[in-house]
């Protein structure tokens, strides 16, 4: 679907982006920056080696307020809210009754609140679906007046811990409230550690009014260049992470896509609270090994020669016949190598298989690999 750009949403740098020779086309009902006039493949290396500024502004903020909110949150998630430490964040899967994955988004308990952070093409069902179903047991307040940025890469912690000291205190998966220093006035902004490219960084959440000022006082820090959506995805493929849409969606069990690592032990068989959320029964079963429950699984690939093989690519096994389909694919900048992410039959699933992905109807070999295909750099103290 093509949208003109008058049909399109505004995120609050906007005009920046175009000020530095972004080139714009429309994601998640927003007009974004997909790449810089550096390009793609610089914009990845520089945010590998040094630090990469996103604008992440078409995410979906939310508050949930209330004694009850983390109980409440947690009978649509099947990760443990409950026990989560104030400062600390998770990762956590949006489920509907057949276990299906509505949505992937991040959490943190503020004390005060829940923070949850939802896909950007997402957020409008995500937060109807929420009010809807415990609107009526905690506050469910949408934060539209917020923008995101993401600052990513082995030279964040330095770059914003002059503006903001403090933060390289931080480690992976947590967050707090800063005061950003920028020249003649200070912004306060929550941030946490963490991102989207395997690489060390932080994402803020700041008030729309102040997130120009907070761009170009990133932006003058010499570390910090501007990266697109373009580089956000080659970065974010080879740490192996999936994208919402793409590697995961309502017909993906959580146990399909590879991210039982996120369902804590409690909410598990046996554990204190185990259950509970929706598609409980079917997750449990994939989880426990039970016969016939699980039928694919996501999978990371490496081409034997240099095609690239992009998402809707069909598999075959060696015999020629169907086994499944790639999600994702390009061709890694930091490896040099075409990889991709796609579903199999758990027989295909274990590294070192060999299968074809058929493009432009000719076989391309690839070799089940473990993910990530780039180690990540994330910093945990």
């Amino acid at each position: 679907m093509s949208a003109t750009s008058d049909d399109l949403l505004k995120v609050p740098l906007n005009d920046l982006h175009i000020a530095l020779g972004a080139r714009m086309v429309p994601f998640a009902g927003y007009a974004m920056p997909v790449q810089y006039p550096a390009g793609l493949m610089a914009e990845h290396k520089h945010t590998r080696t040094a630090a990469g500024l996103f604008d992440v502004s078409h995410m979906g903020q939310l508050r949930l307020v209330g004694p009850d909110a983390a109980a409440a949150f947690e009978s649509l998630i099947p990760v443990d809210v409950i026990d989560l430490a104030v400062g600390k964040q998770r990762y956590g899967l949006l489920l509907n009754e057949d276990g299906g994955i509505i949505d992937d988004l991040m959490f943190v308990n503020r004390g005060t609140d829940i923070f949850v952070i939802v896909n950007g093409a997402c957020k409008v069902g995500d937060i109807a679906h929420i009010q809807a179903k415990i609107g009526g047991r905690c506050q469910v307040i949408p934060m539209p007046e917020r923008a995101l940025l993401a600052l990513q890469g082995p030279q964040a912690v330095t770059a914003l811990s002059r503006l903001a000291p403090g933060v390289e205190k931080l480690v992976f998966m947590t967050g707090g409230n800063f005061a950003v220093q920028t020249g003649d006035r200070t912004i306060n902004v929550f941030l946490t550690r963490s991102g989207y490219t395997g690489e060390d960084g932080f994402e803020i959440s700041v008030h729309a009014d102040d997130a120009l000022a907070l761009g170009k006082a990133l932006l003058a820090q010499p570390e910090v260049k501007p990266i697109g959506l373009g580089a956000r995805n080659s970065l974010r493929l080879e740490a192996g992470l999936p994208l919402y849409g793409n590697d995961v969606d309502t017909t993906t069990t959580p146990v399909e896509a590879g991210l039982q690592w996120a369902i804590q032990k409690v909410r598990r068989i046996g554990g204190a609270r185990a259950a509970g959320f929706p598609g409980a029964a079917k997750i449990l079963a994939q989880l426990g090994g039970e016969a016939g429950s699980l039928t694919r699984k996501r999978i990371g690939l490496k081409a034997l020669e240099r095609v690239p093989v992009r998402e809707h690519v069909e598999l075959q096994n060696l015999a020629g016949e169907r086994i499944g389909e790639v999600t994702s694919g390009l061709l890694g900048p930091t490896i040099d190598q075409p990889i991709a992410m796609g579903y199999v039959p758990p027989s295909f699933a274990t590294p070192g298989i060999q299968v074809n992905a058929m493009v432009r109807g000719k076989p391309v070999r690839m070799e089940v690999v473990a993910m990530p295909f780039v180690p990540t750099n994330y910093f945990r103290g």
